[in-house]
């Protein structure tokens, strides 16, 4: 893979350049691990590459590089197999790491929830799952995939820049909820 592309959609250098350094002092620390303990196992740089593409704030396939990791995490997910794994406990990487959480109407952005299944009683999310990444112990995205089926994603970049801010996605239900009925009220003219 190559770092420098991927290094690119940096919106502040040396912000990038110290997240960089972490990156590839951990892929070092792993390399070099491996070589001196050949025996043990330990997480392949798969699941490091998958982080690194999934925090890009452009999205995880805006670079040709990711494109294949992506798909294959994709398969991978939708076939039920666990998160791909990266040992960042070790040096200046550590607090960094990815997880995935299915979607359901308790986990869900706001916006991808609707009402599905038998006369329309049942709440949904439109996505599969979603994968926060955290780099200082701080979410830094999330990403929705299997957005309103196969492939389409939903980046979230909560990093260095971002104008968003984090929500809970266990309370997007609610929240729907709330306004489904208010504008219900509005459109029975509070009848």
């Amino acid at each position: 893979m190559k770092m420098a592309r991927i290094v690119l959609w940096c919106r502040e250098p040396r912000v990038m350049r110290s997240i960089a350094r972490r990156w590839l002092i951990a892929l070092a620390l792993l390399a070099g691990t491996s070589v001196f303990a050949p025996g043990v196992a330990y997480a392949d740089d798969w699941g490091c590459q998958v982080i690194l593409c999934l925090s890009n704030p452009g999205g995880p396939e805006q670079y040709g590089e990711c494109v294949p990791l992506i798909e294959k995490l994709w398969r991978a997910l939708r076939h039920g197999e666990p998160f791909p794994t990266c040992d960042f406990d070790t040096g200046a990487a550590r607090g960094t790491s990815a997880s995935n959480t299915f979607a359901s109407a308790g986990y869900c952005r706001e916006d991808l929830l609707v009402w599905g299944a038998p006369e329309q009683g049942e709440l949904l999310c439109r996505a599969s799952g979603a994968i926060n990444v955290e780099i200082d112990s701080q979410l830094y995205a999330r990403v929705w995939w299997d957005v309103g089926g196969q492939g389409p994603t939903i980046t979230e970049f909560y990093g260095t820049g971002s104008t968003q801010v984090p929500y809970d996605p266990t309370q997007s239900a609610a929240l729907f909820l709330q306004r489904t009925e208010q504008q219900w009220d509005r459109s029975d003219g509070g009848n």
